[in-house]
């Protein structure tokens, strides 16, 4: 089957789905958050087949999400590690993670979790307006928009309106 490029929808998340590409490109990116760097480390860890994680790896590296390094014992092996970009996956991979909980784990049963740096859970992530209001489902609205750069955080945000 052919797969439908979206790199030029009007759509956010479709462009998003098309940078990202499958499932297993997102385990990827949560390994390297919990440190993995190498090839032999994702492919333990994912039990992926070698040729579809070296396709992955080179679609990240081309994407801008992943940085590939020589190896830092001087080893003969590269070394994959997260950019900007990639970094900025974090939130995709915290409401999943936080979705998942929700849906997917009966009570009492076992699941990785996550903490801060000082052992603390993380926090609910919520989504709210730009005067910190809580939205809920129903107070969501999809319009035309443009892209604009916000001067006092020197990032880039979509905006809806």
């Amino acid at each position: 089957m052919r797969r439908v490029r979206l790199d030029d929808a009007n759509c956010p998340v479709a462009r998003t789905l098309d940078e990202i590409g499958d499932w297993w490109t997102l385990l990827i990116v949560r390994d390297a958050f919990v440190g993995r760097t190498r090839f032999s480390e994702f492919q333990k860890s994912l039990g992926l087949a070698k040729n579809i994680l070296a396709e992955r790896l080179k679609m990240l590296v081309a994407n801008g999400i992943l940085e590939k390094r020589p190896a830092s014992d001087g080893g003969a092996r590269s070394e994959y590690h997260l950019t900007d970009k990639g970094r900025d996956l974090r939130l995709i991979l915290i409401a999943l993670r936080q979705w998942g909980e929700d849906h997917l784990f009966e009570d009492g049963e076992d699941m990785t979790v996550i903490r801060d740096p000082a052992s603390q859970p993380i926090a609910r992530l919520r989504l709210a307006n730009a005067v910190g209001e809580e939205l809920g489902p129903e107070d969501i609205r999809v319009v035309q928009g443009h892209k604009k750069r916000h001067a006092k955080a020197g990032r880039v945000e979509s905006t809806l309106a």
